[in-house]
């Protein structure tokens, strides 16, 4: 079944406001209350080009669910990417936040990559209900080692980029959880290794634009 155009204008809005709006959140950011320790400049740098790659992620995922969302054949896949993206629009919240008090910004190319990332969902959602959870769950997975050795990475003192990160790798993995057990296929070895590519480069390029 062919998407409506009610629904393309409905994926419209959501880019825009994935994009360009202010991104909430309903639960408490995983910061709250943790004390802003001083950093030295290059520490803050390097923490804002973590946080700014991960926002990045996140301006990615709700593209891809969005993408996936529309051409998902499965109300029930439609609904665990649905719920996943509803979720992430929470870490938006976070990192833009963070990105804010360390005196940075978001990726000037998030447009970019929501196009980009928009396009390879709805590739993606018409192969079918199982390859298309099995995308989903190697997204998470992937996204949850980015979020591992940004752990490694971030300043020790900044106790507050630390929180958001590991809260939001507990959040990616859960992702990863609910689509194989809605039936996500494992991908073949080539296409995760051209998913991994892919990631080296937003990294490589949201890190420093």
């Amino acid at each position: 079944m062919l998407p409506t155009p009610d629904a393309f204008i409905l994926q419209f809005d959501k880019a825009l406001r994935t994009v360009f709006a202010k991104a909430g959140s309903r639960r408490p950011y995983p910061d709250a209350g943790l004390p802003d320790a001083e950093l030295s400049e290059a520490d803050k740098h390097h923490a804002a080009g973590l946080m700014r790659i991960n926002h990045s992620g996140e301006v990615c995922a709700q593209a891809l669910y969005a993408g996936q969302a529309l051409t998902a054949r499965n109300p029930e896949a439609q609904r665990a990417l649905l719920e996943a993206a509803d979720e992430e629009t929470e870490h938006l919240a976070w990192c833009e936040k963070r990105l804010d008090e360390l005196g940075s910004h978001k990726s000037f190319l998030n447009p970019l990559w929501y196009a980009g990332s928009f396009a390879l969902g709805a590739c993606a959602g018409a192969l079918g209900d199982r390859w298309n959870l099995g995308f989903l769950a190697e997204t998470e997975r992937q996204v949850e080692g980015h979020l591992d050795s940004h752990l490694g990475s971030l300043p020790e003192r900044d106790a507050k980029s630390r929180a958001i990160v590991e809260q939001m790798k507990i959040d990616e993995a859960k992702h990863a959880d609910t689509a194989i057990a809605h039936g996500g296929a494992p991908l073949p070895a080539p296409v995760r290794g051209a998913m991994r590519l892919t990631s080296k480069v937003l990294t490589h390029i949201a890190y420093r634009v």
